[in-house]
């Protein structure tokens, strides 16, 4: 009798054991209780990308944009085939060609062409520098024979343009343009508005107050003012009457 109340009281001790937590088999313990993997312990050519990303957070690019560069050369007569023609108040031969790099409103970055005078090369150089490193947006950069000289198709695609041989708008005296010392920056975002307030492209018509909000706008008194400021070039927005917010040359006109 007393052996049978023994053997009845371990069977009980075994069943209430088991009631406590399950034991998990050997696969499941192994991998339930082993430690995060430290970075110590991943090999050095392991890449991480997380699932997901905080809002507002950046995720950091595999690799940095290039540096900014520029690059200053003559330019041939064939490539200013509109722009440029006998009588001009400059030579060609004493017009350059800057290839440097811009920031675009895709927010990658490009390269693009501007001919300027040969007197005003560091001065384009050091502002286009300091608008690279802020990334601030140009459209687009080309020559404005890429539109055949013609300013209002240039300027109606966005076009940011330096050299063309022609007068100032509504004059019959040459624009700083024509001898290569004036730039329009995206002249979409900043264009040419009339004392009534009107401008000629109606893409812009969003654009003609100031100060306002936007990508690749000028304001009065921002850091792309200043900039050009620092080198000696006023900009058409501080215009009396007529504003031409696109519009940046040295010494002012």
């Amino acid at each position: 009798m007393k052996r049978a109340a023994a053997m009845a009281f371990v069977v009980l001790a075994s069943v209430s054991c088991g009631a406590g937590d399950p034991v998990a088999s050997p696969a499941t313990s192994a991998s339930a209780n082993q430690p995060p993997e430290s970075p110590a312990s991943v090999p050095a050519s392991a890449t991480f990308t997380p699932a997901t990303t905080a809002p507002g957070t950046a995720t950091p690019s595999a690799t940095a944009p290039p540096a900014f560069s520029a690059k200053v050369t003559s330019i041939k007569r064939e490539r200013l085939r509109y722009s440029w023609r006998p009588g001009c108040p400059v030579h060609y031969q004493d017009l350059r060609l800057i290839t440097m790099s811009y920031w675009g409103f895709d927010d990658k970055p490009h390269t693009g062409e501007l001919v300027v005078r040969k007197t005003v090369t560091d001065d384009v150089v050091t502002v286009f520098r300091k608008l690279y490193d802020w990334r601030w947006p140009i459209r687009q950069m080309k020559l404005v024979d890429v539109y055949k000289g013609d300013d209002y198709d240039s300027i109606d695609v966005d076009n940011t343009s330096a050299f063309n041989c022609r007068p100032a708008t509504g004059s019959s005296n040459w624009s700083n343009h024509a001898y290569g010392e004036a730039i329009d920056l995206n002249p979409r975002e900043n264009p040419y508005v009339t004392a009534s307030g009107s401008t000629a492209h109606q893409n812009a018509k969003k654009y003609t107050k100031r100060p306002m909000k936007g990508k690749g706008v000028i304001n009065p008194g921002d850091k792309v003012v200043r900039a050009f400021a620092q080198v000696g070039w006023e900009w058409g927005g501080s215009w009396s009457g007529t504003k031409d917010f696109q519009h940046f040359s040295k010494g002012g006109g």
